[in-house]
């Protein structure tokens, strides 16, 4: 019963910006603090191209985020004071960790697609003036605008180039700290009156993307899209896959297939406790699941944490969040993240295009309710399908590239099939395969 693997690299999907992690605050503490040539070494494993494996997107917090080891803004200042014409603004605490960081990275790779997104607002522009939820006082959307605006601007000035920003991560949670929720009305009165008239004018080439959160609420970003004073000045929508169907990703490109889909997050956690392979269901989950619907890339949560899942912040920061490596002063071990990105970012670079594989199933199952046992809901189908999980792409130097994963219980011999020539794999259960050959 087993069917073949059919490539046709004939149909064509979307174009590959690059896969990675978030270089969160306390990543860069944790790497920064490496002696200088354990640290170099580390770079050189994550992001060359030669003898690394080729991370080629990274995403960053503006300020804070719930992985640094305490919050801040780039204007924080003593209760009842405000900064309208931002005369306060500095990176200041990027100083520290971050900016050195990155410099070093884009000495590495000087392409790699850098994506920002704010946790928080100053307290001094939110109602209730706390860190921790509290939305963006409506008076304070023209000043807010100018920031994230200036936030690119010192980056660029600091020689590191902003692609990209989402407007807000996770605009439907104010429960980390930082965080700010932003509903769709307000997000449409910031983006339509106030953010999207200031970057076109001044940073138009800042892509800027919606929504930035979990794949249960489709209607957010589409609501956005389709206001004729938001959709057309946006580049797409990001997601996360904390809740809801990764085929949501699909519905909003069906619905808008002239604007991008990203996967800007995810946290992955390597469990020895886990009734199925963390290697093959996260490959083919986050992988093969994020690239059969549409997403230009695939971003991962954390890319450092230390033994304890430290540095985050207290009182709403992730105490469970491990990092793809844990860094225990200059001892480093690589955790099932960074084999999940490795598997795609080596082989895959930017400007491959997705191509036409046959699937064994629709990969969208809502882990809203409980994750893990739609996970095995996953196997199992996977097991009683002809076809393993599986995604394809056409590289710029016309290099085919077959993922495969494995995410049965059982080893699989797997037929591939390409121009009406066959070849045999085999996989054992749990285990991803990366297959590469010259396109004909």
């Amino acid at each position: 019963s087993q069917l073949p693997i059919v490539i046709d690299e004939r149909q064509a999907f979307q174009t590959i910006d690059g896969f990675g992690f978030a270089l969160t605050g306390g990543s860069a503490q944790l790497i920064h603090q490496m002696v200088p040539d354990k640290r170099s070494k580390l770079l050189h494993e994550l992001f060359s191209a030669g003898d690394g494996i080729a991370i080629s997107a990274i995403r960053l917090s503006i300020g804070a985020s719930d992985l640094n080891s305490f919050v801040y803004t780039y204007n924080d200042l003593s209760g009842g004071q405000a900064d309208p014409d931002l005369l306060n603004f500095s990176l200041g605490h990027d100083y520290e960790h971050v900016i050195p960081v990155l410099k070093e990275i884009l000495a590495i790779n000087p392409k790699i697609q850098i994506m920002a997104s704010p946790w928080t607002a100053p307290v001094w522009m939110k109602v209730g003036q706390l860190f921790q939820g509290g939305s963006l006082r409506t008076d304070c959307y023209p000043v807010y605008a100018r920031y994230l605006l200036r936030y690119v601007q010192e980056m660029e000035k600091n020689g590191i180039p902003i692609h990209m920003i989402t407007v807000q991560n996770e605009p439907l949670n104010s429960r980390n700290t930082p965080s700010m929720p932003f509903s769709v009305s307000q997000m449409r009165n910031f983006l339509r009156d106030h953010l999207l008239p200031v970057f076109n004018k001044l940073k138009p080439d800042t892509k800027i993307i919606l929504f930035d959160h979990n794949c249960d609420r489709p209607d957010y970003p589409l609501t956005l899209l389709n206001d004729p004073a938001i959709g057309p000045y946006v580049d797409g929508s990001g997601f996360h896959h904390y809740g809801g169907d990764i085929g949501t990703m699909s519905l909003v490109h069906q619905a808008r297939p002239d604007k991008n889909i990203y996967f800007t997050e995810q946290m992955v956690i390597q469990s020895s406790q886990s009734k199925i392979s963390n290697l093959a269901y996260q490959t083919e989950r986050l992988v093969i699941g994020t690239m059969r619907n549409w997403s230009r890339n695939m971003i991962l949560w954390n890319l450092a944490a230390d033994p304890n899942n430290d540095p985050h912040t207290d009182n709403g920061g992730c105490a469970i969040c491990q990092g793809a490596l844990t860094i225990d002063g200059d001892q480093v071990s690589r955790n099932v993240a960074y084999y999940v990105v490795a598997h795609i970012s080596k082989f895959v670079p930017p400007g491959s295009v997705r191509v036409s594989s046959n699937a064994p199933y629709d990969q969208g199952i809502d882990i809203t309710t409980d994750e893990e046992n739609a996970d095995i809901k996953r196997v199992t189908t996977v097991q009683n399908s002809g076809v393993l999980p599986n995604v394809a792409f056409l590289t710029p130097k016309k290099e085919i590239v077959l993922i495969v994963a494995n995410s049965s219980f059982y080893d699989r011999e797997v037929k591939v099939q390409y121009k009406g020539k066959f070849s045999m794999i085999k996989l054992a259960a749990g285990a991803v395969g990366t297959y590469c050959w010259k396109s004909e």
